[in-house]
């Protein structure tokens, strides 16, 4: 995998999670399977990954939406973060991201923008051994409005203290590249591996 670097100089660096920092996003999918298969709900795996980055509620909602259904949003999401949780020691850093991150911590402030819930954000974080690597974590319930919208960007940047247009962003889903580019940032775009 190799990552386009923008030249700086930057004064922060705020990376997503799922995806980008850690390998998480087939275990995702699969606890989407497991949860939505009791309503019958097709969640094919492309539409899955064109979704990444918007936050698991919102997800239920489209998807009831989209299919008609009547899902109920929070049970839902709340048992597909459960059965997600229960996959956690499969969890993976993606190394390039991870080689970059620890060559700068330490020496300029650093933050997690994810759609996800922060008790799962920190858990995974946790598995896979970077949760001191960053100053503060932007999750679902900091922002009223997630991504694609430029808020959760917006807010790492102010609570890292750095102008938006002095922060590097990492993501590997469109919903955050076009929030990071939205709140003023230039973007490292993560390539996926999505169908293994």
């Amino acid at each position: 995998m190799n990552l386009i670097i923008p030249e700086g100089p930057f004064d922060g660096y705020i990376f997503d999670c799922d995806g980008t920092v850690a390998d998480t996003m087939p275990a995702h999918y699969a606890a989407w399977c497991r949860a939505l298969s009791e309503y019958n709900c097709p969640f094919p795996e492309p539409y899955f990954y064109s979704l990444g980055g918007v936050p698991t509620e919102k997800i239920v909602a489209i998807l009831n939406e989209k299919h008609g259904l009547a899902m109920p949003v929070r049970e839902t999401a709340a048992h597909k973060e459960e059965i997600y949780l229960e996959s956690l020691s499969a969890v993976r850093r993606i190394d390039p991201v991870v080689a970059f991150l620890e060559s700068w911590h330490g020496k300029k402030p650093m933050a997690i923008v994810s759609g996800g819930h922060r008790h799962v954000v920190i858990r995974t974080l946790e598995a896979a051994g970077l949760l001191d690597r960053f100053d503060t974590l932007v999750c679902a319930e900091d922002c009223e409005h997630g991504k694609p919208a430029p808020d959760p960007f917006l807010e790492a940047a102010r609570r890292i203290a750095v102008p938006p247009g002095r922060c590097l962003a990492f993501e590997d889903a469109e919903a955050g590249i076009t929030s990071a580019r939205a709140a003023g940032m230039q973007v490292v775009i993560v390539p996926t591996v999505p169908y293994r």
